[in-house]
């Protein structure tokens, strides 16, 4: 049987949603890289009884079970009295702890609290792990048949912990003799369910290696788990259905790891060498925010405008105001000259422009919200596209999608031009 692990996260303040819980998802990728399969997250708050019953509740289903938070020195941490109660032992004060403790206070010319000596207590049994850069030690102890490691909260001082003081006792047990690897390839340009339909063969229960589909912001990545003896053999187990994912979907495919349409934007232009600007309505500059948000984009984004009002399309991207009075600011003539206005002004290879209703008001009939178009202006010509993205979808829905697909038009008109050309 596979070995199962749960992660355990104490606090008010993320049950509460004050904090974000980092330390699950890191460990979680931490324990996948090393063929450990997480199969629960528990979140809970600082309550005595919580505690109590959610360490039971893992220990019962659980061969490894990790915590993270609760060692502090006040009262409302509670994890190392309610490990002992798990068990029914009592606390004992741990000298190499202590002198621990009271060393990093010196090293930091601050008092030691009296208080600060609860963080040295362990439950009967249990062994302490040390923490070199922070005064709440780790404990390790068996309930039942799990092993629990508990961790400090804080975040570097976990992830040390978990790597200098958890992985090498799990090697001892013989717990880490494989390896698993994630790999995520992102694609744009078509719904979840129309590429899950081309890809049902690589989806499907039982494949090898395992590939599932996600969907975040219209972005759609296949998720890839291969494992292995070695790195290297748990890469080479992903490594055909990557290809295949590749030459299946073509221009969709982004890029793999985190890459988004910005990122793979980013990377058509520095191997064309070509030049971008852009003209914003209804997007109100987020395509700009998205390509200056990537560092090393300063030499080929010019700059881009955000005409908001019609005066500012006519002052700043020279649209003719008889265009805007015969077509409307929402319109795939309008599109086009702000496209060209931006081209011509920012002296560039290609410019992209959006104008729509991005609502919840100021739609019609012929006009509704979430109606946008887009012009795409290079030395070759201009051309506009209709974008329907809907009326009941919310202000910032409308304004993120026409962004991707904004941005994702010049990227696929990228791909097609040659490696960084001298003139074009």
């Amino acid at each position: 049987m596979p070995l199962k692990a749960e992660i355990i996260s104490i606090g008010s303040e993320l049950v509460s949603g004050q904090n974000l819980d980092t330390n699950s998802r890191w460990l979680s990728l931490a324990l996948g890289g090393l063929g450990i399969e997480t199969r629960f997250h528990t979140t809970i708050g600082d309550d005595m009884d919580d505690h109590v019953a959610a360490f039971k509740l893992a220990a019962g289903r659980a061969d490894l079970v990790l915590t993270t938070g609760g060692l502090g020195p006040t009262q409302d941490d509670l994890t190392r009295e309610a490990l002992a109660r798990c068990v029914g032992v009592g606390l004992r004060e741990d000298a190499e702890s202590l002198a621990a403790i009271a060393a990093l206070f010196a090293r930091r010319n601050r008092p030691m609290s009296e208080r600060n000596r609860v963080q040295a207590q362990l439950p009967d049994g249990a062994e302490a792990l040390p923490n070199p850069i922070g005064t709440a030690p780790g404990v390790w102890m068996t309930i039942g048949s799990a092993v629990f490691a508990a961790m400090p909260g804080v975040p570097y001082e976990m992830h040390r912990m978990f790597e200098e003081q958890v992985v090498p006792r799990l090697r001892l047990r013989h717990w880490i003799e494989r390896v698993i690897v994630h790999r995520k390839i992102a694609l744009f340009g078509k719904g979840e369910s129309d590429i899950e339909a081309e890809a049902l063969d690589l989806t499907a229960r039982g494949h090898i290696p395992e590939v599932g589909i996600t969907a975040s912001d219209a972005t759609i990545s296949f998720r890839i788990r291969g494992e292995g003896l070695t790195p290297e053999a748990a890469w080479a187990q992903t490594q055909e259905t990557a290809e295949e994912i590749r030459k299946r979907f073509g221009p969709l495919v982004l890029g793999e790891g985190s890459t988004d349409v910005a990122e793979s934007l980013i990377g058509e232009l520095k191997r064309t060498g070509a030049t971008l600007a852009t003209a914003e309505s209804c997007t109100g500059g987020l395509i700009a925010h998205k390509i200056t948000a990537i560092p090393g984009v300063s030499a080929y984004y010019n700059g881009g405008v955000v005409s908001y009002a019609n005066s500012a399309k006519t002052a700043l991207l020279d649209v003719p105001a008889d265009l805007i009075a015969a077509h409307g600011a929402v319109s795939p003539e309008v599109a086009a000259a702000m496209a060209e206005g931006a081209r011509r002004r920012f002296g560039v290879d290609v410019a992209v422009s959006t104008t729509g209703i991005a609502g919840p008001d100021g739609g019609t009939p012929e006009k509704p919200v979430g109606l946008v178009y887009l012009g795409l202006a290079t030395h070759d010509g201009v051309e506009t596209r209709r974008l329907e993205i809907g009326p009941e979808q919310p202000r910032d829905v409308v304004q993120s999608r026409s962004t991707k697909q904004a941005l994702n038009w010049v990227r696929t008109t990228l791909k097609t031009w040659p490696d960084k050309p001298e003139s074009r």
